[in-house]
């Protein structure tokens, strides 16, 4: 009690002192905007905050049809979490907005209320009107476009709040659970998900929305079942976008050393594609799906719809956790690379923020864009002050640009959302090198890119965190295990297998136990160490019992027995020769086991009985068991027990 009284005090003081860490902490832009250097800072910021907003543009606008919104909320996302980005993270490159797998799992929530709520396909594909959106709410209705950012804002509310409270409760180690090859995997899958989805955009079909197990599967079945319906036009400017950007893309990879920014071929390739579609119409003439209106200005802000919290809180849990896994990673990367420290905890409660609070102005879930972060950081960004130039760079779409896409193909926006996920699909190049450096990492890899592919995101999430633990406990159930030999004249000693001319001590077995002692491979451990040594001493005390019960048998009595024994034992040590297996007991070629302990970390209670029942098994048959290189908390367990 007085302890907790103690720590209670200390952590509740409340100063002006402490009033002002705790406000620095909590927007670390108070600490660094007052030493902003505008000479050799600003024009970095400037360049590269505007280079990431054009290519927000098209992205922002391409991600609202992956997350089943209508574009402008996409603007919207992505011009909010950029303004509070700033004031509240201690990262300086990472740059937040709408995400690929986020918006993925985002629609596939949205499209699944949608279904629940009784809303139609939306003609099986074409995108919302946006401007039914915003006179829904004049005439005091809720069309299908404002029932579906409905349920996105809701879902965003709880995502920020899950991470907020991540964060306030110094939960960032959760983070460590999500392993590179896992996440690695899992985005994978993602993007074949994701290309999926898009494909009926690129031919201009008309195809439901399939979610939950085995949509992958459905939906490549409804593509080829209704591939006869391909809308030409749309194709043929999917092809030729496809064969504009990727080129243009991967002479930007190659040579973006040497240029001082990238050629913005998306945004180029959409204004040109929206004036063609403009002037040629399209719409009219081939029946290809367009954005349509797409409304400029602010709405008024509006509350998360509560009777939705209980259907969403379990989707919220899967899109939080990746939310906060990529942005804290992608911050401690530029952080260790540019030589400056990333508060983690802050980092959740900077992207939870990002997520509750634009909630209440029309947005859906983001977090830390991979393709953004680097063009950032490649062009020379020195600070989050970026970020507010690129939210300025939207806000002239928001208030005067957005209305002159409206011919703009949906077809385009499937290209360059594909086209986008090819750094995720690069990832099938490292699995061979992956294969020879770690077979269970691989391993780990393809369970969670197939399980996210083929069952669903969230599932394939949860079953490649469930199978990488169950990889960490089956290296520590079985793990390696040696006999040591010593090296030379030295007091070294190493595995016997590995290394040559070790030399042996006489009637002494040196064995290693490469892991902790514990319930899971107590019976592995006894298993190995019989093997290893050659000695059970279990079966040698029975036969020995058996010998003795024959022997005794055969003489009638003890003093017979006695001599048999000792005349065994002469003739074992003359060996003139081998005396047949019932007649004698068994012979140990060794006297003393040394087990070595030093890569015990720790034993359980379960290891304890083990280790005694070892000790007990081996003195029964005349072999004295050592422990060597005990740690403190093992040599204190030892003396507990």
């Amino acid at each position: 009690k007085d302890l907790i009284l103690k720590k209670a005090r200390e952590v509740c003081i409340c100063s002006h002192q402490t009033i002002i860490t705790f406000f620095y902490q909590l927007f670390p832009v108070l600490d660094w905007l007052p030493r902003y250097n505008v000479k050799t800072q600003l024009l970095g910021d400037v360049i590269s905050g505007i280079l990431v907003g054009i290519v927000a543009i098209p992205q922002s606008i391409s991600y609202s049809l992956l997350a089943n919104q209508d574009p402008i909320y996409g603007i919207y996302t992505n011009f909010f979490c950029n303004i509070i980005y700033v004031a509240m993270a201690t990262s300086r490159h990472n740059s937040v907005g709408s995400f690929g797998v986020l918006c993925l799992m985002i629609g596939q929530s949205v499209n699944r209320h949608l279904q629940l709520a009784g809303y139609s396909d939306d003609s099986a594909g074409s995108l919302p009107v946006g401007n039914s959106t915003f006179s829904s709410n004049r005439t005091g209705t809720c069309d299908r476009s404002c029932y579906a950012i409905t349920v996105a804002l809701s879902l965003s509310f709880l995502v920020g709040l899950y991470q907020i409270l991540l964060g306030a409760l110094q939960l960032g180690f959760v983070a460590v659970y999500l392993s590179e090859p896992l996440l690695s995997g899992f985005v994978t899958g993602s993007c074949l998900t994701i290309i999926t989805s898009q494909m009926k955009y690129l031919l201009g079909l008309k195809i439901p929305r399939h979610e939950g197990v085995g949509s992958f599967i459905l939906t490549w079945v409804d593509l080829f079942r209704f591939i006869q319906n391909t809308n030409i036009c749309d194709l043929i400017t999917s092809l030729v976008a496809l064969a504009i950007i990727v080129p243009v893309k991967e002479i930007n990879d190659r040579y973006k050393e040497r240029m001082k920014a990238p050629f913005p071929v998306e945004l180029l390739v959409v204004i040109v594609a929206t004036v063609i579609s403009h002037y040629f119409n399209f719409q009219g003439r081939y029946k290809s799906a367009v954005c349509g209106d797409i409304p400029t200005g602010f709405r008024k802000p509006t509350l998360p719809d509560i009777n939705l919290f209980s259907s969403l809180a379990v989707d919220a849990l899967p899109i939080a956790v990746i939310g906060f896994a990529m942005t804290v990673s992608l911050a401690e990367i530029f952080g260790k690379k540019h030589g400056y420290t990333v508060r983690a905890n802050q980092e959740m409660i900077a992207i939870g923020m990002c997520n509750l609070i634009p909630s209440f102005f029309y947005c859906f879930a983001s977090s830390a864009a991979l393709t953004k972060t680097l063009l950032k950081e490649s062009t020379g960004t020195q600070t989050q002050v970026s970020g507010l130039i690129t939210s300025l760079v939207l806000l002239l779409v928001l208030l005067w640009i957005a209305p002159l896409f409206y011919s703009l193909q949906t077809s385009i926006l499937g290209v360059v959302t594909i086209v986008n996920l090819r750094g995720g699909l690069r990832k099938f190049r490292d699995t061979p090198r992956m294969w020879q450096l770690s077979k269970l990492d691989t391993v780990v890899w393809w369970t969670t890119m197939l399980s996210s592919t083929l069952i669903s995101t969230e599932i394939g999430l949860l079953v490649g965190v469930c199978f990488a633990l169950l990889c960490i406990i089956f290296r520590t159930q079985r793990p390696r295990a040696t006999l040591l030999g010593k090296v030379g004249n030295t007091e070294i000693y190493e595995d016997q297998s590995t290394y040559k001319q070790l030399s042996s001590i006489a009637n002494i077995k040196i064995f290693r136990f490469e892991s902790s002692l514990y319930y899971a491979n107590k019976d592995y451990f006894k298993t190995v160490l019989y093997q290893k040594t050659g000695v059970n001493p279990i079966l040698l005390a029975a036969k020995r019992q058996r010998v003795e019960a024959q022997a005794n048998a055969d003489t009638g009595n003890s003093k017979s027995f006695f001599s048999t024994k000792s005349d065994c034992l002469k003739q074992a040590k003359k060996r003139p020769e081998k005396p047949p297996a019932d007649a004698c007991p068994p012979s140990v070629d060794m006297h003393t086991l040394i087990l070595d302990c030093g890569a015990m970390q720790f034993i359980d209670t379960v290891g304890l009985s083990v280790l005694k029942d070892t000790h007990h098994d081996y003195k029964e048959i005349g072999v004295q068991l050592l422990l060597a290189n005990c740690n403190p908390s093992i040599r204190h367990r030892l003396r507990e027990g």
